[in-house]
């Protein structure tokens, strides 16, 4: 059966394709395969452009032949699948995805002035050192041009209800219960400052590779060129891949891990996606919420023309895009916190258990940008009902009760909790019930008129003013 959406076994690739189909240039067997060769031949460079290496010097245009290797095409993708796994033009099959590269570069570099340095490509490699580099780029460019800027777009659609229903009164539940007032657009602050924390500590973060060798030990490189400060290199060869010139600024890091067995151990891997699946959650805690307003009429959907809610129930208008982005970020945090736990674990020097699951970051992300594009689908479909939460509100006046013993604790009256207890708890109360209790209190009538003067809808303290911050 030929693969297309429609027979695609991941709804990834097949539903849902449109909403994440960008994160194959990042995550695909392509593209792990163009961060391979970057890692390659910036390494290549940086050997010729180091003291003492044994590399000669390569010219600019060498240099730029080097730089545009990386921007292999789908046929060339598939000679290295062919040299990897049937062999390709007097190369065997190599059934090894690092090796099939590096023969397939020097087979271009073959009949150039590069012919002479093509030996020294993958030179005391091992093939963790190329993938420690290429997850580590796939990663960060897939977080800062694809993944960070859904999740500020869903946060600055946040932002918008927040700032737009800044001052709209609505009643707030603790433990499901009616309680102090609050405003909507607080509630969405809320949310807005809990996601601009976590990504802050996703703007400031660092992803660790390993350059060392078989071991992480530099074995080889001492043993061929003994002269040179292979520790220095190293720090130099990685930060050289945080420069412009390898695309532009970043701002997640790539630093190297000096001390590191024939892996990098994947910490920093487990801190990336630790703060994503922080983020995720509160977004799946902001679904939930706005499924319940919802639900109570506080939210209200705009129908689209066409569209069919229920096969048997003609009326119906779901809120199925805000169920669709709780889905698929329960799938995506499974996910991650599989990835935290396993990848920094393996056995003594190493195993081959953390290679496959590398290859499952692109499906964790991809459910997790399907999460945030039906979130801003779902803004488009949505109003608030000012009226709505008012009438709800203006129902529950026994939220007054907090307000009305607070005063008199500080006016001095003798046990007004209780007394507040006594007239309101287990019970339906009415503004007239607090007008009566207030009447026979021993206080003065100014203050008795500032009492009987709250309602529900203007006691909202200074919810509306963090609203705005």
């Amino acid at each position: 059966m030929p693969l297309e959406p429609l027979t695609a076994v991941s709804s990834v690739d097949g539903r849902y394709r449109d909403a994440s189909k960008e994160l194959g240039a990042y995550f695909s067997e392509y593209g792990l395969m163009r961060m391979r060769f970057v890692a390659e031949c910036e390494y290549l460079i940086a050997l010729s452009e180091a003291d003492g290496s044994g590399v000669r010097e390569l010219s600019g245009a060498e240099k730029a032949v080097l730089r545009t290797l990386p921007e292999i095409t789908i046929e060339s993708a598939r000679t290295i699948k062919l040299i990897e796994r049937e062999g390709y033009e007097g190369i065997p099959a190599t059934n090894h995805d690092v090796k099939a590269i590096e023969y397939f570069i020097k087979k271009q570099l073959a009949g150039t002035s590069l012919a002479d340095v093509s030996e020294s490509v993958h030179f005391a490699l091992t093939s963790e050192d190329i993938n420690s580099v290429a997850h580590a780029l796939s990663l960060r460019a897939a977080v800062e041009e694809a993944v960070l800027p859904a999740l500020q777009s869903v946060a600055g659609g946040i932002a918008g209800m927040a700032k737009s229903y800044a001052d709209t009164p609505m009643l707030a539940r603790t433990h499901g219960q009616s309680a102090s007032p609050t405003t909507f657009g607080k509630e969405m602050r809320v949310f807005v400052n809990r996601l601009e924390r976590q990504a802050n500590a996703l703007k400031n973060s660092s992803v660790l590779v390993k350059w060392g060798g078989a071991t992480g030990n530099y074995n080889a490189h001492t043993v061929a060129v003994p002269g040179m400060d292979w520790r220095a290199f190293a720090r130099a060869f990685v930060e050289s891949l945080n420069a412009a010139g390898v695309g532009k600024e970043h701002f997640i890091r790539l630093e190297l891990n000096e001390v590191t067995t024939q892996i990098e151990p994947h910490d920093s891997y487990a801190e990336l996606f630790d703060t994503v699946r922080r983020m995720n959650t509160i977004l799946l805690d902001f679904s939930q919420d706005m499924w319940r307003y919802i639900s109570d009429g506080w939210i209200s959907q705009k129908p689209k023309e066409g569209e069919v809610g229920s096969s048997a129930m003609p009326h119906k208008v779901n809120p199925i895009d805000f169920e669709n982005a709780e889905g698929n970020l329960g799938v995506a945090n499974a996910l991650f916190e599989h990835f935290s736990r396993k990848l920094p674990v393996s056995r003594l020097q190493r195993d081959l258990s953390d290679s496959t699951v590398e290859r499952v970051f692109g499906l964790a992300f991809a459910h997790s940008l399907i999460a945030y594009r039906s979130l801003l689908k779902a803004f488009g479909k949505i109003s608030v009902n000012e009226s709505g939460m008012l009438v709800t509100l203006q129902a529950h006046p026994e939220v007054l009760a907090e307000a009305i013993q607070t005063v008199l604790r500080h006016e001095g009256v003798e046990m007004p909790y209780e007394k507040l207890k006594a007239l309101t708890r287990g019970r339906e109360v009415t503004l007239a019930d607090f007008a009566t209790f207030i009447d026979g209190l021993d206080i003065s009538p100014e203050l008795k008129e500032r009492l009987k003067a709250l309602r529900p809808e203007n006691y909202t303290g200074i919810a509306g003013a963090l609203a705005k911050e």
